[in-house]
């Protein structure tokens, strides 16, 4: 079975990559974007077959090691 992991900045949190990602679009003539924020996505593949236990194991592989939750905000994905 396939997980994916969208980890991204808590609202309010500075992200200077997404400020540069959206200085750069602007400077390519990309007009008209506000704001950009910049994320990760994790994906996994893994030996559980059944789609409860595995989004219950992978939310506790975000909390104890792929999203710093104090800063972060995750989402998981059963594929």
């Amino acid at each position: 079975m396939k997980a994916r992991v969208h980890v991204t900045l808590k609202n309010g949190v500075l992200d200077p990559q997404g400020a540069a990602v959206a200085h750069s679009l602007g400077a390519l003539g990309f007009d008209g974007v506000n704001d950009v924020r910049q994320g990760k996505v994790i994906e996994l593949d893994l030996a559980e077959t059944d789609a409860a236990a595995a989004t219950e194991t992978v939310n506790k592989m975000c909390e104890k090691l792929l999203a710093n939750t104090v800063i972060e905000n995750y989402s998981v994905e059963i594929l």
